[in-house]
This record gives structure tokens, C-alpha cells and sequence, in this order.
């Protein structure tokens, strides 16, 4: 069964070895860093989110299966549902959302009771749509009224909603679009134009919106820490701590001690928890594989024979990455402590599966990439015996 599943697995293995890799160390990592709340509230509740965890990741690699199997041209279509969803859901979660962590950044799921974090939808809905925006206006990309005006419309407006709760994500979901605007030939002036509204809009969040005084706290933390006081700085305290007693090779898995004083070890710094029990080296793996994964995308991007398949790849590609070393750099005190989660690594359930849709959405490029490939050598093998079976010989002069 296992090897009948294995063979209808397509796509990039690399990518495939990164998200087995990624799962494994999750599970470690999570299983370890749960151990503050069982030093807290019992072995019990250990047991229980590790559970839960592992139920998450296993149906977050079962998503990427799925989505991978999908053609990826169907995002396409998918993509205006997804946007016209998330605008309401976006207003919807800044006026009713549920306060997590001192940010109202979630909606709770009738019946079932869960909750999930809307900018993780949003994300994949503004790259899959921006992708297809992209390859339809390609041929009046300069056309201001027909091309620039609805692309920028919906960058600004999807920053500006995700900007009011949860600065850090709209950053990076601006700074995506930026590059996908650069590889979707935009003007540059034009994209000049779209910097300058983004930052208007972001200095009238930072100076003037309802969570003003969390921002510049924790950049006033970050600039100035030894003028603050401990209790506004004890998440990146305990940080460094853990990094500087992990050492080259760590204390070992699940010796961690930052966990049972590190606020969310199991999500927003995990990493500083991996570092602490693998140390340095573990560390560089991590990176390692992050890279590893932007390069292999990469290859992707220059290889698709589809201009929307090539942005696909690309947005998603550097939304995950770049992600990805924006929590690492907040965990090793390079950046303001901010909510966002290590790709695949570190524990949340909507997070999990919605990153895990955009792993296998990659993966149905790379897919195509490879059928496409096969089919011109294919087709040359085809030509050569054709060749032959004629009698075409090759001149020799």
C-alpha cells in the first residue's frame, strides 16, 4: 500500500524530503516544548496537545497529497471564490474576532468550536489571485485602468485589513506581492506608486490604529531593551537564554529548560527551543532546509511552461521562506517579537493546513513541470524513430 501511494506521489522529491524532514522535526520539537504545560497543568494536557499535533500534521501531509494531485490551473478559478470570501471575512474578523494573545486576529468556528487565524486564508488567497490577475493582463500590463488600478486594489486592500490586527503578516504579505509584481512586470514606477500608498497606509496604522501602543512597544523593546522594563522584554530574554545555552550541539532532545518559562514555546519560538536542545547545528539544518526548499521552488519557477504557473510557485514559494527566517530572526533577537509561526514546524491547526495547501499547490507545478519535460522527450524520441522508420538519414556533407 505504502509503495502504491509513493508511486502516485509526484511533484519535486527534494520538496517532498523537506516536508517529511520538517514533519518529523515538528513533532520533536512540539512533543519537547509541550512540556511547559505539563510542568504547569499536569502530563495530561502534554499528552493532549502532542495528539492533537500529531493529528494536524498527519492531515496536513494528506493535504498536500490531495492538492498536489489537483492540476494547478484550477487555482485559477478557485482563486476569485477565495477573494471574494476573504474580504468579508477579513472586516468580519477585525469587528467580532475572537481575542487570542492579545490580538483579534480569529474566528471561531461554529459547532466545532475551533478557532483559526484569517490571514493564513488570506495569504493563499491574495497569491493565487494576484497570480492569475498577473497572467490574464499580461498583454496590457501597462494599461493602468485595465491591469495596475484592480491589482493594486487588491493588494492595499487585503494589507490594509490583515495591517489593523496583525501588522508583521501584512508586511510580509505586501513585501510577497511586491516581488510578484516585479516578476509580473509592473512598471517599476508603478510599483514606486504601490510602496508609497503601502507605507502611507502603514504609518497611519502604526501612528494612529487600535493597537498603536503594542507596536510601539515592542519596537521601543527591540531598540531600546535595557530601558524596559523586564516584563515587556521577558519573551526575547528567554530567547536568548535558551540560545546561549544550546551551544554547537544542544543539551539533547527534550532537555529544554527555557520551555517551562518561555511564553508559546510550541509556536512563535520554537526554533529558540530547537536550538536550545540541538544546539547551533540543529539550528543550521533548520535554515539549511529552508533554503534548500527556495532553491528547489526556483528551479521550479524558471522551468514552468505557464506564466501562471511560475507566479504560483514563486508567491508561494517565497511566502513560506520568507516566513520562515522572519521567525527565526525573532527568535535569535534579529527582529520585534511578532505571532508569526515556523512553517510546518511549529504547532497551530489552521496554520498547519493552510500552509500545507500551499506545499502541495507547489507541488502540483512542479508536477506539471515534470509531465512537461517527459513529454518533450518524448516527443523527441518519438521524431528520432520517426526518423528512422523513414529513412530520414542526417547529411554528413
Amino acid at each position: 500500500m505504502f509503495q502504491t501511494l509513493l508511486n502516485k506521489t509526484k511533484g519535486d522529491r527534494w520538496i517532498w524530503l523537506i516536508i517529511i524532514l520538517l514533519s518529523l522535526i515538528s513533532v520533536m520539537a512540539v512533543y519537547s516544548a509541550t512540556g511547559t504545560l505539563a510542568y504547569k497543568r499536569g502530563e495530561a494536557v502534554e499528552k493532549l496537545l502532542l495528539t492533537k499535533h500529531l493529528i494536524f500534521v498527519l492531515l496536513g501531509i494528506g493535504m498536500i497529497y490531495i492538492s498536489h494531485l489537483l492540476d494547478y490551473r484550477y487555482y485559477a478559478g478557485i482563486s476569485k471564490i477565495l477573494m471574494i470570501v476573504t474580504i468579508p471575512l477579513l472586516l468580519y474578523t477585525l469587528i467580532f474576532g475572537a481575542n487570542l494573545n492579545d490580538a483579534s486576529r480569529w474566528v471561531k468556528i461554529p459547532v466545532i468550536g475551533l478557532t483559526f487565524q484569517t490571514s493564513d486564508f488570506a495569504k493563499l488567497a491574495l497569491i493565487t489571485f494576484l497570480a492569475r490577475m498577473l497572467t490574464k493582463k499580461q498583454e496590457d500590463i501597462k494599461n493602468i485602468k485595465e491591469s495596475f488600478l484592480p491589482i493594486m486594489g487588491s493588494v492595499c486592500v487585503v494589507f490594509g485589513l490583515i495591517a489593523v490586527a496583525n501588522l508583521s503578516t501584512a508586511l510580509m504579505l505586501f513585501g510577497v506581492s511586491i516581488l510578484l509584481l516585479i516578476i509580473g512586470r509592473i512598471s517599476i514606477k508603478q510599483i514606486a506608486i504601490v510602496c508609497a500608498g503601502g507605507l502611507v497606509l502603514l504609518m497611519f496604522i502604526f501612528f494612529l490604529g487600535p493597537r498603536r501602543k503594542t507596536y510601539m512597544s515592542r519596537i521601543n523593546s527591540f531598540i531600546h531593551p535595557e530601558m524596559q522594563h523586564s516584563d515587556k522584554t521577558f519573551q526575547a530574554d528567554q530567547a536568548k537564554i535558551a540560545l546561549a545555552t544550546g551551544g554547537v550541539f544542544g543539551k539533547g532532545p527534550g532537555n529544554s529548560t527555557q520551555r517551562n518559562f518561555l511564553p508559546h514555546p510550541y509556536s512563535d519560538f520554537i526554533f529558540a527551543i530547537i536550538i536550545e536542545e540541538w544546539g547551533t547545528f540543529g539550528g543550521v539544518v533548520i535554515m539549511t532546509l529552508y533554503l534548500v526548499l527556495l532553491y528547489r521552488c526556483i528551479k521550479i519557477v524558471t522551468r514552468a511552461p505557464k506564466a501562471f504557473g511560475a507566479l504560483l510557485a514563486a508567491g508561494l514559494s517565497f511566502s513560506l521562506t520568507i516566513q520562515a527566517f522572519a521567525n527565526m530572526a525573532v527568535a535569535v533577537g534579529l527582529g520585534p517579537v511578532t505571532g508569526v509561526p515556523l512553517p510546518l514546524v511549529s504547532m497551530g491547526g489552521t496554520s498547519m493546513i493552510f500552509t500545507s495547501v500551499a506545499f502541495g499547490i507547489i507541488l502540483s507545478v512542479s508536477r506539471d513541470v515534470e509531465e512537461n519535460i517527459a513529454g518533450k522527450t518524448g516527443t523527441d524520441k518519438a521524431k528520432v524513430s520517426n526518423k528512422v522508420i523513414v529513412g530520414e538519414i542526417p547529411a554528413f556533407g
